[in-house]
């Protein structure tokens, strides 16, 4: 009988769980959750569409001091959760793609997957190891595909661990404090949940748009061809007899 009760319970919260609600994530899986989400997200690229940025702030608001409702969690349990879950993560995208190498990619059907994947090593390119590794946190679906990537081209290992410790730290711990001090700073925060994570999701979301709109401008100029350098100069050339 406790069994049958234990499954269906199980089986309830499997349901009820909703893995791109990042309220729903947390008031299920607690700190926990917030570890598994950041190695998916940052290890597996399967995570791509997973709610990284946004589940931070909510874990950050949620530790609160005076934040009300079902769920409460501790600061430190998430910061390690959020450490923890992010570094092995991004870590293990890293030998994932050493191993697998730029084929892994290749396989991938998703669009935006692709689209992740020319972004990141363009940054790569564009900025060096370091700053991508450090930048590539901050916009979603970049720092999920740049970690193997990054494996792949054979970006140095202590290179890559350095920076990737340091890109991390700031990311996660830099979102969590942001919500616990908003969570701290003003009262029943926790009413106007739902737009506070939705203005941080349209935050993370602004990279790509940017990146989009860039890449735009820099594409192909509808101006007239250049003449070549050997043409008659009409202008010049002396009158016919």
């Amino acid at each position: 009988m406790a069994v049958a009760a234990a499954a269906l319970h199980v089986d309830t919260v499997a349901q009820a769980v909703n893995v791109l609600d990042a309220g729903s994530l947390l008031a299920a899986f607690g700190a926990l959750g917030v570890a598994v989400v950041l190695f998916a997200e940052t290890g597996l690229l399967v995570g791509f569409f997973l709610p990284g940025d946004s589940l931070l702030f909510t874990a950050g608001l949620l530790c609160a001091p005076g934040v009300g409702g079902a769920v409460h969690l501790a600061l430190p349990q998430v910061l390690a959760a959020a450490a923890v879950g992010t570094l092995l993560g991004s870590q293990t995208g890293y030998w994932i793609g050493r191993r697998g190498g730029r084929a892994l990619l290749a396989r991938g059907r998703s669009r935006k997957l692709q689209e992740g994947a020319a972004r990141a090593e363009e940054y790569l390119a564009r900025y060096g190891h370091a700053k991508a590794i450090l930048l590539a946190r901050f916009v979603p679906i970049v720092r999920t595909v740049l970690n193997p990537l990054a494996g792949a081209l054979n970006v140095p290992a202590r290179v890559f661990t350095l920076w990737q410790l340091i890109g991390g730290l700031i990311w996660t711990f830099g979102l969590t404090f942001a919500g616990y001090a908003l969570g701290s700073s003003v009262p029943n925060v926790d009413r106007y949940l739902l737009p506070v994570v939705g203005l941080v999701v349209l935050a993370s979301l602004t990279p790509i748009a940017l990146e989009v709109l860039r890449s735009r401008r820099r594409g192909p100029s509808d101006g007239p061809d250049e003449e070549p350098a050997d043409a008659p100069d009409h202008a010049t050339a002396p009158p016919a007899p």
